[in-house]
Protein backbone atom coordinates (compact mmCIF):
# COMPACT_ATOMS: atom_id res chain seq x y z
CA UNK A 1 0.00 0.00 0.00
CA UNK A 2 1.41 3.42 -0.96
CA UNK A 3 1.75 6.29 1.51
CA UNK A 4 -1.53 8.01 2.47
CA UNK A 5 -1.76 11.46 4.08
CA UNK A 6 -4.92 13.05 5.46
CA UNK A 7 -6.72 14.67 8.39
CA UNK A 8 -7.58 12.33 11.25
CA UNK A 9 -11.18 11.98 12.36
CA UNK A 10 -11.55 9.71 15.35
CA UNK A 11 -14.38 8.42 17.48
CA UNK A 12 -14.99 5.26 19.47
CA UNK A 13 -18.50 5.11 18.03
CA UNK A 14 -18.60 4.76 14.24
CA UNK A 15 -22.10 6.20 13.89
CA UNK A 16 -20.95 9.40 15.62
CA UNK A 17 -17.81 9.61 13.50
CA UNK A 18 -19.60 9.49 10.14
CA UNK A 19 -21.49 12.68 11.02
CA UNK A 20 -18.28 14.72 10.65
CA UNK A 21 -16.12 12.47 8.45
CA UNK A 22 -15.24 13.82 4.99
CA UNK A 23 -13.95 12.26 1.78
CA UNK A 24 -10.25 13.21 2.14
CA UNK A 25 -10.09 12.28 5.85
CA UNK A 26 -8.63 9.20 7.51
CA UNK A 27 -11.13 7.51 9.82
CA UNK A 28 -9.97 6.11 13.17
CA UNK A 29 -12.53 3.81 14.79
CA UNK A 30 -12.91 1.36 17.67
CA UNK A 31 -15.21 -1.24 16.12
CA UNK A 32 -14.78 -5.01 16.28
CA UNK A 33 -16.69 -7.09 13.70
CA UNK A 34 -17.77 -4.12 11.58
CA UNK A 35 -21.43 -4.50 10.63
CA UNK A 36 -22.90 -3.79 7.19
CA UNK A 37 -24.74 -0.63 8.26
CA UNK A 38 -21.54 0.93 9.62
CA UNK A 39 -19.65 -0.25 6.53
CA UNK A 40 -22.21 1.33 4.18
CA UNK A 41 -22.08 4.64 6.06
CA UNK A 42 -18.27 4.70 5.71
CA UNK A 43 -18.39 3.66 2.04
CA UNK A 44 -20.85 6.47 1.27
CA UNK A 45 -18.28 9.01 2.51
CA UNK A 46 -15.23 7.19 1.05
CA UNK A 47 -12.43 8.26 3.42
CA UNK A 48 -8.87 7.72 2.20
CA UNK A 49 -8.33 4.92 4.72
CA UNK A 50 -9.76 3.39 7.89
CA UNK A 51 -7.67 2.68 10.99
CA UNK A 52 -9.32 0.33 13.47
CA UNK A 53 -8.27 -0.18 17.08
CA UNK A 54 -10.09 -3.53 17.15
CA UNK A 55 -10.11 -6.50 14.74
CA UNK A 56 -12.54 -5.58 11.96
CA UNK A 57 -13.51 -9.25 11.70
CA UNK A 58 -12.84 -11.71 14.52
CA UNK A 59 -14.16 -14.84 12.83
CA UNK A 60 -16.70 -15.39 15.62
CA UNK A 61 -19.56 -14.89 13.17
CA UNK A 62 -19.74 -13.79 9.51
CA UNK A 63 -19.49 -10.00 9.88
CA UNK A 64 -19.29 -8.82 6.28
CA UNK A 65 -18.75 -5.10 6.87
CA UNK A 66 -15.01 -4.97 6.34
CA UNK A 67 -15.32 -7.19 3.27
CA UNK A 68 -17.61 -4.58 1.69
CA UNK A 69 -15.19 -1.78 2.66
CA UNK A 70 -12.23 -3.52 1.02
CA UNK A 71 -14.28 -4.35 -2.09
CA UNK A 72 -15.06 -0.62 -2.33
CA UNK A 73 -11.32 0.04 -2.55
CA UNK A 74 -10.85 1.61 0.89
CA UNK A 75 -7.71 0.33 2.71
CA UNK A 76 -8.07 -0.84 6.33
CA UNK A 77 -5.32 -0.95 8.99
CA UNK A 78 -6.38 -3.30 11.78
CA UNK A 79 -5.62 -3.72 15.49
CA UNK A 80 -3.43 -0.64 16.04
CA UNK A 81 -4.17 -0.48 19.78
CA UNK A 82 -6.08 1.92 22.05
CA UNK A 83 -3.11 4.28 22.48
CA UNK A 84 -3.83 5.88 19.11
CA UNK A 85 -6.70 7.80 20.69
CA UNK A 86 -4.20 9.38 23.09
CA UNK A 87 -1.50 10.03 20.49
CA UNK A 88 -3.61 11.64 17.75
CA UNK A 89 -5.88 14.66 18.03
CA UNK A 90 -8.99 15.35 15.98
CA UNK A 91 -8.14 17.06 12.70
CA UNK A 92 -4.38 16.54 12.93
CA UNK A 93 -2.45 15.60 9.80
CA UNK A 94 -1.32 11.96 9.83
CA UNK A 95 0.45 9.67 7.39
CA UNK A 96 0.08 5.94 6.78
CA UNK A 97 3.11 4.07 5.48
CA UNK A 98 2.34 0.40 5.01
CA UNK A 99 1.04 -0.84 8.37
CA UNK A 100 2.46 2.11 10.36
CA UNK A 101 0.81 5.40 11.35
CA UNK A 102 2.83 8.62 11.76
CA UNK A 103 1.91 11.98 13.25
CA UNK A 104 4.39 14.88 12.93
CA UNK A 105 6.86 12.31 11.55
CA UNK A 106 6.61 10.33 14.78
CA UNK A 107 5.49 6.69 14.77
CA UNK A 108 2.33 6.59 16.91
CA UNK A 109 0.79 3.21 16.04
CA UNK A 110 1.25 0.07 13.98
CA UNK A 111 -1.15 -2.66 12.97
CA UNK A 112 -1.73 -4.89 10.00
CA UNK A 113 -3.05 -4.16 6.54
CA UNK A 114 -6.14 -6.24 5.86
CA UNK A 115 -6.47 -8.01 2.51
CA UNK A 116 -9.49 -9.51 0.81
CA UNK A 117 -7.91 -12.97 0.92
CA UNK A 118 -7.45 -12.79 4.68
CA UNK A 119 -11.01 -11.54 5.23
CA UNK A 120 -12.42 -14.30 3.03
CA UNK A 121 -10.55 -16.90 5.10
CA UNK A 122 -11.98 -15.44 8.31
CA UNK A 123 -15.48 -15.48 6.82
CA UNK A 124 -15.06 -19.18 6.02
CA UNK A 125 -13.92 -19.79 9.60
CA UNK A 126 -16.91 -17.82 10.89
CA UNK A 127 -19.32 -19.91 8.83
CA UNK A 128 -17.83 -23.04 10.41
CA UNK A 129 -18.16 -21.49 13.88
CA UNK A 130 -21.75 -20.37 13.40
CA UNK A 131 -23.24 -23.47 15.08
CA UNK A 132 -21.57 -22.60 18.39
CA UNK A 133 -22.83 -19.02 18.20
CA UNK A 134 -26.32 -20.24 17.31
CA UNK A 135 -26.48 -22.52 20.35
CA UNK A 136 -25.47 -19.67 22.67
CA UNK A 137 -27.82 -17.24 20.94
CA UNK A 138 -30.84 -19.55 21.24
CA UNK A 139 -30.13 -20.20 24.95
CA UNK A 140 -29.88 -16.47 25.67
CA UNK A 141 -33.00 -15.71 23.62
CA UNK A 142 -35.12 -18.22 25.54
CA UNK A 143 -33.71 -17.10 28.89
CA UNK A 144 -34.54 -13.43 28.24
CA UNK A 145 -37.94 -14.32 26.73
CA UNK A 146 -38.93 -16.03 29.99
CA UNK A 147 -37.90 -12.97 32.02
CA UNK A 148 -39.57 -10.42 29.75
CA UNK A 149 -42.77 -12.17 28.65
CA UNK A 150 -44.98 -10.66 31.36
CA UNK A 151 -43.72 -7.14 30.66
CA UNK A 152 -44.07 -7.32 26.89
CA UNK A 153 -47.18 -9.45 26.52
CA UNK A 154 -49.06 -8.02 29.49
CA UNK A 155 -50.59 -4.57 29.89
CA UNK A 156 -47.78 -2.24 28.90
CA UNK A 157 -48.24 1.38 29.98
CA UNK A 158 -47.75 3.19 26.65
CA UNK A 159 -47.50 6.99 26.45
CA UNK A 160 -50.23 9.18 24.98
CA UNK A 161 -49.77 9.93 21.26
CA UNK A 162 -51.43 12.77 19.36
CA UNK A 163 -50.88 11.10 15.98
CA UNK A 164 -53.96 9.23 14.73
CA UNK A 165 -53.02 5.56 14.19
CA UNK A 166 -56.30 3.64 14.60
CA UNK A 167 -57.14 1.61 11.46
CA UNK A 168 -54.24 3.14 9.53
CA UNK A 169 -51.10 1.61 8.05
CA UNK A 170 -47.89 2.33 9.95
CA UNK A 171 -44.45 2.35 8.30
CA UNK A 172 -41.57 1.79 10.73
CA UNK A 173 -38.13 2.72 9.36
CA UNK A 174 -34.86 1.61 10.93
CA UNK A 175 -31.55 2.53 9.36
CA UNK A 176 -30.60 -1.11 8.84
CA UNK A 177 -29.25 -3.12 5.96
CA UNK A 178 -30.61 -2.14 2.49
CA UNK A 179 -33.04 0.43 3.94
CA UNK A 180 -32.42 2.88 1.07
CA UNK A 181 -33.16 0.36 -1.67
CA UNK A 182 -36.23 -0.93 0.18
CA UNK A 183 -37.65 2.56 0.70
CA UNK A 184 -37.21 3.28 -3.02
CA UNK A 185 -39.02 0.05 -3.90
CA UNK A 186 -42.07 0.82 -1.73
CA UNK A 187 -42.20 4.54 -2.63
CA UNK A 188 -45.41 4.08 -4.64
CA UNK A 189 -47.01 2.33 -1.63
CA UNK A 190 -46.08 5.28 0.59
CA UNK A 191 -47.55 7.80 -1.86
CA UNK A 192 -50.81 5.87 -2.30
CA UNK A 193 -51.45 4.67 1.27
CA UNK A 194 -50.00 7.63 3.21
CA UNK A 195 -49.09 5.52 6.26
CA UNK A 196 -48.11 6.90 9.66
CA UNK A 197 -44.32 7.28 9.50
CA UNK A 198 -42.31 6.18 12.54
CA UNK A 199 -38.55 6.67 12.46
CA UNK A 200 -36.52 4.64 14.93
CA UNK A 201 -33.55 6.84 15.92
CA UNK A 202 -31.56 7.33 12.67
CA UNK A 203 -34.55 5.98 10.76
CA UNK A 204 -36.07 9.46 11.12
CA UNK A 205 -33.15 10.86 9.12
CA UNK A 206 -33.62 8.08 6.56
CA UNK A 207 -37.19 9.32 6.03
CA UNK A 208 -36.00 12.91 5.66
CA UNK A 209 -33.46 11.77 3.03
CA UNK A 210 -36.43 10.64 0.92
CA UNK A 211 -38.37 13.86 1.44
CA UNK A 212 -40.70 12.26 4.00
CA UNK A 213 -41.48 13.88 7.34
CA UNK A 214 -41.65 11.45 10.28
CA UNK A 215 -44.82 11.61 12.36
CA UNK A 216 -43.20 9.93 15.37
CA UNK A 217 -39.58 9.41 16.40
CA UNK A 218 -38.86 6.52 18.78
CA UNK A 219 -35.49 5.65 20.30
CA UNK A 220 -32.79 6.40 22.82
CA UNK A 221 -31.88 9.49 20.75
CA UNK A 222 -28.22 8.59 20.30
CA UNK A 223 -28.12 8.46 16.49
CA UNK A 224 -30.90 10.82 15.36
CA UNK A 225 -29.92 14.27 14.06
CA UNK A 226 -30.95 17.61 15.52
CA UNK A 227 -32.69 18.33 12.20
CA UNK A 228 -34.92 15.28 12.57
CA UNK A 229 -35.75 16.10 16.20
CA UNK A 230 -36.78 19.62 15.13
CA UNK A 231 -38.94 18.30 12.27
CA UNK A 232 -42.12 18.55 14.32
CA UNK A 233 -42.52 14.82 14.93
CA UNK A 234 -43.78 13.45 18.24
CA UNK A 235 -40.84 12.15 20.26
CA UNK A 236 -40.94 8.99 22.37
CA UNK A 237 -37.77 8.31 24.35
CA UNK A 238 -37.09 4.63 24.90
CA UNK A 239 -36.14 4.05 28.54
CA UNK A 240 -34.70 1.02 30.27
CA UNK A 241 -37.12 -1.28 32.10
CA UNK A 242 -36.12 0.47 35.35
CA UNK A 243 -37.31 3.82 33.97
CA UNK A 244 -33.89 5.39 33.32
CA UNK A 245 -33.90 7.31 30.02
CA UNK A 246 -30.44 8.63 29.02
CA UNK A 247 -31.80 10.13 25.78
CA UNK A 248 -34.29 12.40 27.56
CA UNK A 249 -31.61 14.89 28.63
CA UNK A 250 -30.65 15.61 25.02
CA UNK A 251 -34.26 16.24 23.98
CA UNK A 252 -34.93 18.50 26.96
CA UNK A 253 -31.72 20.46 26.29
CA UNK A 254 -33.25 21.34 22.89
CA UNK A 255 -36.47 22.56 24.58
CA UNK A 256 -38.51 19.85 22.89
CA UNK A 257 -41.40 17.89 24.38
CA UNK A 258 -41.05 14.12 24.67
CA UNK A 259 -42.81 11.13 26.17
CA UNK A 260 -40.89 8.40 27.97
CA UNK A 261 -41.70 4.70 27.67
CA UNK A 262 -39.75 2.14 29.71
CA UNK A 263 -39.58 -1.27 28.01
CA UNK A 264 -37.00 -4.04 27.66
CA UNK A 265 -35.67 -4.83 24.21
CA UNK A 266 -34.88 -2.57 21.27
CA UNK A 267 -36.38 0.73 20.17
CA UNK A 268 -37.84 -0.91 17.06
CA UNK A 269 -39.65 -3.35 19.37
CA UNK A 270 -41.16 -0.34 21.14
CA UNK A 271 -42.20 1.22 17.82
CA UNK A 272 -44.07 -1.96 16.86
CA UNK A 273 -45.76 -2.17 20.27
CA UNK A 274 -46.92 1.46 19.99
CA UNK A 275 -48.40 0.83 16.54
CA UNK A 276 -50.14 -2.32 17.82
CA UNK A 277 -51.51 -0.74 21.02
CA UNK A 278 -52.92 2.23 19.10
CA UNK A 279 -54.82 0.01 16.65
CA UNK A 280 -52.80 0.04 13.43
CA UNK A 281 -54.40 -2.05 10.69
CA UNK A 282 -51.02 -2.94 9.19
CA UNK A 283 -47.39 -2.50 10.25
CA UNK A 284 -44.77 -2.33 7.48
CA UNK A 285 -41.17 -2.53 8.72
CA UNK A 286 -38.08 -1.45 6.76
CA UNK A 287 -34.49 -2.06 7.89
CA UNK A 288 -35.42 -3.85 11.11
CA UNK A 289 -33.24 -6.43 12.85
CA UNK A 290 -34.70 -9.90 12.87
CA UNK A 291 -31.96 -12.54 12.76
CA UNK A 292 -28.96 -13.71 14.75
CA UNK A 293 -26.31 -11.88 12.70
CA UNK A 294 -28.25 -8.61 13.06
CA UNK A 295 -28.26 -8.89 16.83
CA UNK A 296 -24.68 -10.05 17.17
CA UNK A 297 -23.63 -7.03 15.10
CA UNK A 298 -25.48 -4.82 17.58
CA UNK A 299 -23.63 -6.49 20.46
CA UNK A 300 -26.72 -8.36 21.71
CA UNK A 301 -26.42 -11.97 22.80
CA UNK A 302 -30.10 -12.81 22.26
CA UNK A 303 -33.37 -11.50 20.82
CA UNK A 304 -35.92 -12.47 23.47
CA UNK A 305 -37.88 -9.21 23.34
CA UNK A 306 -37.96 -9.10 19.54
CA UNK A 307 -39.12 -12.71 19.43
CA UNK A 308 -42.00 -11.92 21.80
CA UNK A 309 -42.97 -8.67 20.09
CA UNK A 310 -43.12 -10.33 16.67
CA UNK A 311 -45.27 -13.09 18.14
CA UNK A 312 -47.63 -10.41 19.41
CA UNK A 313 -47.88 -8.21 16.30
CA UNK A 314 -47.18 -10.89 13.68
CA UNK A 315 -50.74 -11.00 12.34
CA UNK A 316 -50.48 -7.43 11.01
CA UNK A 317 -46.70 -7.21 10.44
CA UNK A 318 -45.18 -7.07 6.95
CA UNK A 319 -41.39 -7.13 7.06
CA UNK A 320 -40.29 -5.25 3.93
CA UNK A 321 -36.58 -5.66 4.59
CA UNK A 322 -34.89 -6.90 1.44
CA UNK A 323 -37.98 -6.34 -0.71
CA UNK A 324 -35.73 -4.49 -3.18
CA UNK A 325 -33.96 -7.80 -3.86
CA UNK A 326 -37.29 -9.47 -4.63
CA UNK A 327 -38.75 -6.85 -6.94
CA UNK A 328 -36.73 -4.84 -9.41
CA UNK A 329 -38.60 -2.01 -11.11
CA UNK A 330 -37.47 -2.46 -14.70
CA UNK A 331 -39.19 -2.83 -18.06
CA UNK A 332 -38.24 -5.84 -20.16
CA UNK A 333 -37.89 -5.39 -23.93
CA UNK A 334 -40.87 -7.64 -24.65
CA UNK A 335 -43.08 -5.43 -22.45
CA UNK A 336 -41.90 -2.37 -24.36
CA UNK A 337 -42.69 -4.09 -27.68
CA UNK A 338 -46.18 -5.03 -26.48
CA UNK A 339 -46.72 -1.45 -25.31
CA UNK A 340 -45.60 -0.09 -28.70
CA UNK A 341 -47.91 -2.46 -30.63
CA UNK A 342 -50.84 -1.58 -28.34
CA UNK A 343 -50.22 2.14 -29.00
CA UNK A 344 -49.94 1.68 -32.80
CA UNK A 345 -53.14 -0.37 -33.27
CA UNK A 346 -55.63 2.48 -32.64
CA UNK A 347 -53.49 4.86 -34.75
CA UNK A 348 -53.54 2.46 -37.72
CA UNK A 349 -57.30 1.94 -37.37
CA UNK A 350 -57.94 5.69 -37.28
CA UNK A 351 -55.78 6.25 -40.36
CA UNK A 352 -57.52 3.39 -42.20
CA UNK A 353 -61.04 4.74 -41.67
CA UNK A 354 -60.11 8.40 -42.21
CA UNK A 355 -61.19 9.71 -45.69
CA UNK A 356 -58.06 11.84 -45.88
CA UNK A 357 -55.71 8.89 -45.52
CA UNK A 358 -57.56 6.36 -47.77
CA UNK A 359 -55.72 7.40 -50.99
CA UNK A 360 -52.42 6.89 -49.19
CA UNK A 361 -53.34 3.34 -48.14
CA UNK A 362 -54.62 2.49 -51.66
CA UNK A 363 -51.32 3.71 -53.13
CA UNK A 364 -49.40 1.68 -50.53
CA UNK A 365 -51.36 -1.51 -51.38
CA UNK A 366 -50.79 -0.93 -55.10
CA UNK A 367 -47.04 -0.52 -54.57
CA UNK A 368 -46.93 -3.76 -52.54
CA UNK A 369 -48.79 -5.66 -55.30
CA UNK A 370 -46.38 -4.40 -57.94
CA UNK A 371 -43.43 -5.29 -55.69
CA UNK A 372 -44.55 -8.87 -55.10
CA UNK A 373 -46.07 -9.36 -58.56
CA UNK A 374 -49.61 -10.14 -57.39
Amino acid sequence: MSSITGRARLDRRTKNLVKRLKRKDIAIINHDDIDEVAANSLIDIRPQAIINVQPSITGRYPAKGVYKILKAGIPVIDEVGEQIFEEIKEGSLIEIQGDQVFSAKKLVAAGKVLTLDEVERKLQKANQNIQVELDNFVDNTLEYAKKEKNILLGNLDVPYLKTHILNRHVLIVVRGSSYKEDLKTISSYIQEERPVLIGVDGGADALLEFGLKPDIIVGDMDSVSDTALHSGAEIVVHAYANGKAPGLERVQSMNLEASVCPMPGTSEDLAMILAWEYGASLIVAVGTHSNMIDFLEKGRKGMGSTFLVRLKVGSILVDARGVSQLYKQSLHSRYLLQLLVAALVPIVILLWVSPASKPFFRLLILQLRLLFGT
